[in-house]
């Protein structure tokens, strides 16, 4: 079945409407008709099966059949991404989605992009909002990830303190495999971190002033002896993430 989102403000009405958009996504280019089954995520655990009750120029209305709470992933990872160039920061965003993050927060780095001015930080948020929901529409998550607004290295230094642990990746010699540091932590608090940060730096890495500030924060891993584009390093850590925790009780 098809599916579409509807925000969490507006997922407790029966019937739903379609915003404008995906109305017009459904009518013109799935040529959905009445009576056609559907799935509605609503970014917060809710996936709703519906009915589609009327068709209209306007908008579209569903029937709420059935609800089902989907539970979260027992633990949360936020993927602190130095801004990339040109489109791969919109790829990162897609697959961060796919890939179950929790919350994606931008860093401008020095090597990144020059700094933005609000408005323009707002807009790129928004754009990157609307590849989530694509994104999550396409695997069918119920969960969307939080997208933060961009921060300096510093100041998500600051914020990244909420997690039980973090990582950075990174060439340096003194990194482990990230199952050992995964492994440490356990051995310590005896359980595998809840809440875990994940840094990964632009094109050319973060500076080696940004490094050192981070690290003395984040645990240093190693994702092989070959230097890895920003995205693939992104997708790399989230999924060996999601594999080392999910085996974990």
């Amino acid at each position: 079945m098809h599916r579409f989102f509807i925000p969490p403000k507006d997922s407790h009405n029966n019937p739903l409407r379609l915003s404008p958009q995906e109305s017009k996504h459904a009518r013109s280019v799935l040529r959905l008709r009445e009576s056609d089954r559907v799935v509605v995520l609503n970014g917060a655990g809710k996936e709703l099966l519906c009915q589609v009750n009327e068709v209209r120029s306007e908008a579209v209305s569903l029937k709420l059949v059935q609800e089902n709470k989907i539970t979260p992933l027992p633990f949360e990872i936020t993927l602190y991404q130095a801004v990339t160039k040109g489109k791969a920061m919109d790829f990162i965003v897609q697959k961060a989605a796919e890939l179950g993050a929790h919350r994606i927060v931008p860093v401008l780095s020095d090597r990144s992009v020059p700094a933005w001015d609000d408005a323009k930080a707002a807009a790129k948020i928004e754009k990157w909002r609307g590849i989530s929901i694509e994104s999550i529409k396409q695997c069918g998550s119920a969960w969307l990830p939080r997208l933060e607004l961009p921060m300096s290295p510093k100041a998500a230094l600051v914020d990244a303190r909420q997690s039980h642990l973090s990582l950075i990746a990174t060439l340096q010699p003194d990194a482990k495999h990230p199952r050992e540091q995964i492994d440490a932590y356990a051995a310590e608090y005896g359980q595998a971190p809840r809440k875990l940060a994940i840094w990964v730096g632009p094109e050319g890495d973060y500076t080696p002033a940004e490094i050192n500030t981070i690290r003395t924060g984040a645990q240093p891993i190693t994702l092989g002896p070959l230097v890895l584009r920003s995205e693939t390093a992104a997708i790399y850590c989230l999924a060996v993430l999601n594999y080392e925790l999910q085996a974990r009780p």
